[in-house]
């Protein structure tokens, strides 16, 4: 009898791949998990290395196998009943879609993953592990906001079986936010992210965590470092960044990072050329870090370099390309591509999505409709809730002397401002025209309070005068809690926004008499 014949052996050799790929060794992992299927008869212990094994070869950026790899893992799963299961298997060929390009498959796969991981109600390793693996495809597809909310989720379950919180940091998720509002001109708002980046790893040094993170998370906090170094704004106290980009492991995306992090470093110290020239040679996946990203670290360079036509030239290639990735993924969620499922399911669902998109398209934050779903399941968790009303000041004036364009560019950058200063676990959506609600789980007034400062102060401080020039903009908000459940949450809900909403107005008017 071999080793992997007994199934507590084949157990064990499960949870080695596991930490095989944890530590960002994957190809190891590779051959552990092919011994595991050349020996196993049992439908799970199949089933659980196929979708390891995809896992790992997405790791690995082995595109030409992740076809056959999906094939392979559907079939060993289809017929079992773990949602956990269909739920990862469906966030890695998210994945694997997106890396291929097509972004249909992508989306399509994405709600059959977070369906299948909410109905999982086991909170252990392996979901925990699938609502990590579905904030990444979340992240690398642009949907920052849901994410967040996923890794989130990867949290809770992961806390829940032991998991320590650095293994599911995730500083990839943020950082990819941080750069898509550099490669759409907010570079301040990437700057502010990128110093939250560094804040947490940080604490996870103070707190003597820091060699718990995984390589892949190492790779990331180092690019956030010289990424902001790059964009002119000191090299925080720490871990060297240079060695943070070498702890990659195996990880095709980290390895990108790396590359890129290395133009970085050659910018901030005052190597423009050099930066250039790596990046000429630079061979990196579009997906890593968005395809704008080579084209922004360009102009960075030649505006160092004091080429400022050529900086000009590289920046608008930036924009063009964000633009671009922007506009397709709009068309492919806005259209219902995300909703296609199939079979009868999709056509039950067709009914109950059709006309609503679960995103605002204008900035990309979650509407109306997601935001009572969410106070909703917050609640039935039996969470305290607070919500808050926002709304602009200002705005009017912008679109009489600016034009709707304008207004636009103003409604984006105040939800990227928004955002930018929730604290982890809250939720932020637009309402309609130029109000905003965010919504503070687990929160009371007090907290309330301390978000209004944030708020306000981020407002103040943006650089408003650059974008609409002579017409200030600001904020108003208003808090209330919400207190009900079951039947009687939509009144209370309804309760809550009538006080909110009087609370902002008061806020408006306190501003107009000053």
């Amino acid at each position: 009898m071999g080793w992997l014949d007994r199934v507590d052996d084949q157990v064990d050799a499960l949870t080695h791949a596991r930490d095989l790929q944890e530590a960002s060794r994957s190809a190891e992992a590779v051959g552990v998990l092919d011994r595991v299927l050349r020996t196993t008869a049992d439908p799970y212990t199949k089933a659980d290395a196929l979708v390891q094994r995809l896992c790992a070869l997405i790791n690995l950026g082995r595109t030409a196998e992740f076809t056959r790899a999906i094939e392979e893992a559907s079939g060993a799963v289809r017929d079992l009943p773990e949602p956990y299961l269909h739920g990862h298997l469906n966030a890695l060929a998210a994945l694997a879609a997106h890396h291929q390009g097509a972004l249909d498959r992508c989306v399509m796969h994405l709600v059959r993953a977070s369906r299948a991981l909410k109905a999982a109600e086991d909170r252990d390793r392996d979901t925990a592990w699938g609502w990590h693996d579905l904030a990444m495809a979340y992240s690398y597809l642009s949907f920052h906001g849901h994410a967040l909310g996923a890794i989130e989720r990867a949290r809770q379950h992961g806390a829940a079986a032991g998991i320590p919180e650095e293994t599911f940091a995730a500083p990839g998720i943020r950082l990819r936010n941080a750069v898509a509002l550099d490669h759409n001109g907010d570079s301040d708002g990437c700057l502010r992210v990128l110093r939250d980046i560094a804040a947490d790893l940080a604490r996870f040094v103070a707190d003597g965590r820091a060699d718990r993170l995984r390589p892949s998370s190492l790779a990331a906090y180092g690019y956030a470092a010289v990424r902001r170094a790059a964009l002119g704004d000191p090299v925080p106290v720490g871990p060297e960044p240079a060695r943070l980009l070498d702890h990659s492991g195996d990880s095709a995306r980290a390895r990108d990072m790396r590359q890129l992090g290395h133009v970085c470093l050659a910018v901030a110290d005052g190597r423009p050329i050099e930066a250039i020239t790596r990046l000429d040679s630079a061979r990196v996946s579009a997906e890593t870090l968005g395809a704008a990203e080579p084209s922004r670290l360009r102009s960075i360079a030649f505006s160092r370099a004091g080429d400022h036509a050529a900086a000009h030239r590289a920046d608008r290639m930036a924009f063009r390309l964000a633009g671009q990735r922007n506009d397709r993924l709009r068309d492919v969620y806005i259209d219902g591509i995300a909703l296609r499922i199939d079979h009868e399911e999709m056509r039950r669902e067709a009914a109950r999505y059709e006309g609503e998109a679960l995103t605002d398209p204008l900035t990309g934050l979650p509407n109306r409709r997601q935001l009572e779903r969410h106070i909703a399941s917050v609640v039935s968790r039996g969470e305290r809730v607070v919500i808050g009303v926002c709304d602009l000041d200002g705005f009017k004036a912008v679109n009489t002397h600016h034009g709707h364009h304008s207004g636009d560019l103003v409604l984006q950058r105040i939800a990227g401002v928004i955002n930018r200063v929730m604290r982890r676990g809250d939720f932020v959506a637009r309402y309609g025209g130029d109000e905003f609600v965010v919504v503070l789980s687990g929160a009371g007034m007090a907290e309330a309070a301390e978000v209004t400062r944030r708020i306000d102060a981020a407002v103040r401080t943006e650089d408003w005068e650059s974008l609409v020039p002579g017409t200030p903009v600001g904020l108003s908000i208003g808090f209330a809690e919400v207190s009900g459940t079951g039947t009687a949450l939509r009144d209370a809900l309804g309760a809550a926004f009538e006080i909110a909403d009087r609370e902002m107005l008061r806020a408006k008017n306190r501003t107009r008499a000053s």
